[in-house]
């Protein structure tokens, strides 16, 4: 039965009122696509970045002491360098004389004076004067080649000196832009704030608590560490469950309660401090006198200067905050928290390290 115009137009009218609403919640739903962060996330955001500038300038620091150094070390060398050459100079005319001395003759009366002696007591008289002049002769040519082998050396160390000069200025400049950078999303970040100025001292004191304490904290941790990891090779032939031996393979595994039991008999500061392998890292986290730290990591076989399993720490979280790979690296070189399998046995080397289901497992094998 066809409708009626009234009853068509209040179906319009209800589909009109339906699209209105239905472009009403639409207005009003949150876009899924772009989720807005939290203020919590803001500021956990702003302090992180805070402390990363700090802690990036120290490092740019380091590299213009080391640069200064290296610059101080291309002068020395380069003075050097320039008396080496007068010396040669001087042994190079030297040298150029006994040549053409040789060349041109001048030393074939020896040889002649040696075939026409009259007694021994002449002939002996002879050689002793030979021997002299040709041992004055192989003398300066013998000084010569060696001073010149010396400003040779010294030429080419000044040139990989120069080589290191660039990079570590690359590195200078890159950390700049990268401070930069940070300080710049800092204030776009703080940019129309009510609270910019309360934020402001938050980073202050984050600051000055990770400098006056927290930094302190971290490497007791990483100093105990490191102390325990070289009596690490001794808890293992003392417990030689943990060693396996099929042929000429062998396997050590360490599960992580093991580890942080020895760990726990080294140090105090390890009775609130656990390890655990999982999946290819190594997590180690602790909590004490209010300060929590957590480090992620992985190890790698490296065989120079030495065959060793040595420790890269991934990640560095201070109360929650992540430190940059600049402070990660600078402990890295500070600590040694790497094992080392030949002193376990000295034939042995490792070739393998393995971190999953809470063991660690390092395989090794006969040094050839």
């Amino acid at each position: 039965m066809p409708l009626t115009l009234p009853a068509k137009l209040n179906r319009i009218s209800i589909a009109a009122t339906v699209m209105l609403l239905f472009a009403f919640l639409l207005i009003r739903l949150p876009v899924q696509a772009e989720p807005q962060t939290t203020d919590e996330e803001d500021m956990h955001s702003l302090l992180e970045k805070s402390l990363s500038v700090v802690e990036i300038d120290k490092e740019i620091i380091r590299i213009q002491e080391q640069k200064q150094k290296l610059r101080l070390t291309m002068t020395d060398t380069e003075k050097q360098l320039l008396q080496q050459e007068q010396q040669i100079s001087d042994k190079q005319d030297e040298a150029g004389s006994v040549l053409r001395a040789y060349y041109m003759g001048e030393r074939d009366y020896l040889f002649s004076a040696l075939l026409s002696f009259d007694s021994l007591s002449e002939l002996l008289q002879m050689m002793d004067y030979a021997e002299i002049i040709l041992t004055h002769d192989k003398h300066t040519l013998n000084t010569y080649v060696e001073q010149y082998r010396m400003v040779k050396e010294g030429y080419q160390q000044l040139e990989t000196r120069r080589s290191e000069l660039t990079v570590i200025e690359d590195q200078l400049q890159a950390q700049r832009d990268r401070v930069l950078a940070l300080e710049k999303q800092v204030e776009e970040q703080l940019a129309g704030r009510s609270d910019a100025d309360r934020i402001r001292i938050l980073m202050m004191e984050l600051t000055s608590y990770w400098e006056t304490a927290g930094l302190d904290e971290v490497k007791q941790y990483f100093r105990a560490l490191s102390k325990a990891m070289k009596k690490l090779p001794d808890f293992v032939q003392n417990n030689k469950q943990l060693l396996e031996i099929k042929g000429f393979q062998y396997t050590i595994r360490v599960p992580e309660d093991d580890l942080n039991s020895f760990l726990r008999e080294q140090n105090d500061i390890f009775n609130n401090f656990s390890f655990d392998f999982i999946d290819g890292k190594v997590i180690a986290q602790g909590k004490r006198e209010n300060m929590e730290i957590k480090i992620t990591g992985h190890y790698t076989i490296e065989n120079d200067p030495k065959n060793a399993i040595l420790f890269h720490v991934d990640e560095l979280l201070f109360n929650g905050f992540s430190l940059p790979d600049t402070t990660r690296r600078a402990l890295e070189e500070e600590f040694d928290l790497g094992f080392y399998p030949d002193l376990i046995v000295s034939f042995l080397k490792a070739n393998s390290v393995e971190m999953k289901d809470g063991e660690l497992t390092i395989k090794l094998n006969l040094k050839l």
